[in-house]
């Protein structure tokens, strides 16, 4: 074999996400949040979060043997694996409120985006040390991790707001 199978690139890549020349893993975490935005509008809110804690457990699993096959090809986490910055945001995303008031909603959308970027770009609090696991369980448990510390922000955040 060559080359990856194909959907273990369909996969790992975010759904070809990770292949975007400009800020692989944004892209991902975009692609991931545009996902659960359409998950938003077509089924209820409470739906949304079984579906999305789903998901998360679903991919998360799923991912570990693709990434471990791809890297072979790409190396040791390359960049273009995005499927970590995907589950990551989905992570985040879990402490969007309920609210009718719109502009609450996109604030919250907003900052889950935007802390699941930044402790997955700083890695602070052993987010790094989650790295040194081997193969895909390295490259999707530090997201998972960035992640969970996104989602106690917003609901820290959410107490006071």
């Amino acid at each position: 074999m060559s080359r990856p199978r194909p959907f273990d690139v369909f996969l790992t890549t975010g759904f070809y996400s990770g292949y975007s020349p400009f800020a692989p893993g944004t892209m991902g975490a975009l692609v991931a949040t545009l996902l659960w935005l359409v998950g938003y509008w077509l089924m209820s809110f409470w739906t949304l979060q079984i579906v999305t804690a789903f998901c998360i457990v679903l991919f998360t699993l799923i991912s570990i043997q693709p990434i471990n096959r791809v890297e072979k090809f790409w190396g040791e986490d390359p960049k273009r694996v995005v499927i970590d910055e995907v589950v990551g945001v989905w992570i985040c995303l879990l402490g969007v409120p309920l609210t009718t008031d719109t502009t609450r909603f996109w604030i919250y959308v907003v900052m889950a985006f935007a802390l699941f970027r930044l402790f997955d770009i700083f890695k602070p609090l052993g987010i790094r040390k989650m790295e040194a696991l081997h193969g895909g369980w390295g490259v999707m448990m530090d997201d998972v991790l960035a992640g969970i510390y996104g989602l106690i922000v917003m609901i820290v955040c959410r107490w006071f707001f």
